[in-house]
């Protein structure tokens, strides 16, 4: 009986450490875009600066890419981490071929100054997929709109997935 308990206890613990993408409200992806677009000129008409350690405006997302993607898709402050992102209960792997406006890219492997990293795709720059847009946070410009080619490079570990509270 003690032993039921205390695995009861154990399951609930855990199960509050992580929210389940249904605690996180519903955003369409035009909301998504909508959001984020506003770190491109909420600096005063520049963009938000980059930061593992600051927090930005009343709603206090941290200011590095995956605190960018949580604020853009209501994921709640301070933001998930980039692992977070990429696992199973906040997104759903897609092939690259199938990315579609408000989705992510993302690279959970490596350490936060090695490779980590997370951008939200916009639109395919050209018919031939050779490249998309993208909105990022990244260090030294902060929030960037711009072409990529982040998964399209051969041995890269950048995958495309789509958030699970992502709509439409």
């Amino acid at each position: 009986m003690r032993v039921l308990a205390l695995a009861a206890a154990v399951l609930v613990a855990l199960s509050t450490l992580v929210a389940p993408a249904q605690a996180y409200p519903a955003v369409s992806r035009s909301e998504l875009i909508s959001r984020a677009k506003t770190w491109l000129t909420a600096n005063n008409g520049r963009p938000v600066p980059y930061s593992q350690s600051s927090y930005w405006g009343s709603e206090g997302y941290r200011q590095d890419c995956s605190g960018y993607v949580s604020m853009a898709a209501k994921l709640g402050a301070p933001g998930r981490i980039t692992i977070d992102l990429a696992d199973y209960v906040h997104s759903t792997g897609i092939a690259m071929t199938e990315l579609r406006q408000g989705d992510i890219v993302v690279n959970p492997e490596g350490d936060d100054a090695n490779g980590r990293h997370v951008v939200i795709f916009d639109r395919w720059v050209d018919q031939y997929r050779t490249g998309y847009y993208a909105y990022e946070q990244r260090s030294v410009y902060g929030t960037t709109y711009r072409a990529l080619r982040y998964g399209l490079v051969a041995g890269d570990k950048y995958r495309a997935r789509k958030l699970n509270n992502v709509t439409g």
